[in-house]
């Protein structure tokens, strides 16, 4: 298997997925426009901040996974990589320590006014009395937007400064909302009349849940609240955001912005940073050496198994649920040929077989089979599969 690994990985998992009997072409400064023709060959690709496009997919024959080394799909085409049975993986909550950490140092930038202390030292200018205004963590009331493995950190680290902690969305049923020490809110305004600060995180699901911060939920934090977003670009009305800030006098600090430069270095232009109390900083929420390690040793796990189990983990692109209908339950001895008679007069049937599955009893002499199918079977079919040598039992179940 040739894996192309178009990303920064540390050196140890380098060697850890080659130790797999894999060959490792490292390239992690490759551009988009050269991926169609490095995918030549190429079974597995590890990418980042790479996109990878229809077209380079589309060409790669031999490619049967990719692999985003941080969270949800990054620069994937996912559609068009299930359309050719590829899978989509990725490294869910690897980040999720840095994010946190940045956003609490966010949240005491806000408060303390680092930055302007920091920029005016630089200057030579002695602003002392015009920062002294800072209210303190412990006592006030942090409100997180995006209740997921980074809100969970952030809220952990925010009750260790003394800072009260609301919520949304509520978890599931089970999912320890109490032993959180969390209060949960049904919906986002209600989070925002009720916080000093609020941060704004990526979901779990991946969802898109639209604009959440709009100008009624801004209109509804008390005037001089600070916000920190290092969530999902969009969740955000930049525009609501940027007249809310003087006329609310809120503290904002984002990390994340729509568009990113797609070159490295580039000069851009962020409106927001041009505002007072604002500070903007160029997504560096995952941008530690701890996330790094971390996120690879996830990719080296994916492989792995994948290699050596057949197994996906952390897959973005399978069905939950198959759209089969009907369901054949049938044991049958382990021999071969089995399999390929009953599929056979599926086949013969016009039926397409939607998933299979298959184990096998101890002793091997005999095995469980389920095969999905997305019509319900004639009635000869069932029969030219219950007379076959091989089969010891058959049964149709409707798929509910």
């Amino acid at each position: 298997m040739k894996i192309l690994v178009a990303c920064d990985l540390p050196d140890t998992a380098l060697e850890q997925l080659a130790a797999l009997g894999a060959e490792v072409v490292a390239r992690p400064h490759l551009a988009a426009r050269e991926l169609r023709d490095a995918l030549v060959g190429v079974g597995i690709l590890i990418v980042q901040n790479l996109r990878v496009a229809p077209d380079a997919i589309a060409r790669a024959r031999d490619l049967q996974m990719i692999i985003h080394a941080g969270p949800g799909p990054g620069e994937i085409a996912v559609d068009d990589a299930s359309a050719a049975g590829v899978f989509v993986t990725h490294c869910p909550e690897q980040h999720a320590v840095a994010v946190a950490e940045l956003t609490l140092g966010l949240i005491l930038a806000l408060d303390r006014r680092i930055v302007e202390n920091a920029v005016a030292s630089r200057e030579g200018r002695w602003i002392r009395p015009e920062v002294s205004d800072a209210r303190g963590l412990a006592g006030r009331t942090l409100g997180v937007l995006g209740w997921g493995a980074v809100g969970r950190l952030v809220a952990a680290r925010a009750r260790a400064c003394g800072l009260r902690v609301l919520a949304w969305p509520p978890p599931g049923a089970g999912e320890g909302a109490e032993e959180a020490g969390v209060t949960f809110c049904n919906w986002p305004r209600e989070l925002a009349r009720g916080a000093d600060i609020v941060t704004v995180h990526s979901f779990e699901d991946e969802e898109d849940r639209g604009v959440l911060i709009d100008e009624e939920f801004l209109a509804s934090l008390p005037e001089g609240a600070s916000l920190v977003h290092v969530g999902r670009p969009g969740a955000v009305d930049a525009v609501a955001l940027a007249e809310a800030i003087p006329r609310r006098r809120l503290r904002v600090a984002v990390d994340v912005f729509i568009p990113e430069p797609t070159t490295e270095p580039a000069s851009f232009r962020v409106k927001l940073a041009e505002l007072p109390g604002v500070i903007c900083t160029q997504h560096i929420a995952p941008l530690t050496e701890q996330a790094r390690v971390a996120a690879a040793a996830e990719v080296v796990r994916i492989v792995h198994d994948f290699l050596v189990a057949g197994e996906v983990r952390n897959c973005l692109n399978l069905l939950e649920r198959s759209p089969a209908t009907w369901q054949l339950v049938l044991r049958v001895r382990d021999q071969v040929g089995v399999m390929a008679s009953i599929l056979e007069a599926v086949r013969a049937d016009g039926i397409n077989a939607e998933e299979i599955g298959s184990r096998v009893f101890a002793g091997a002499k005999a095995a469980w089979c389920t095969i999905s199918l997305d019509e319900r079977p004639s009635t000869e079919a069932l029969e030219a599969i219950r007379a076959l040598p091989d089969v010891l039992h058959l049964e149709l179940r409707a798929v509910v």
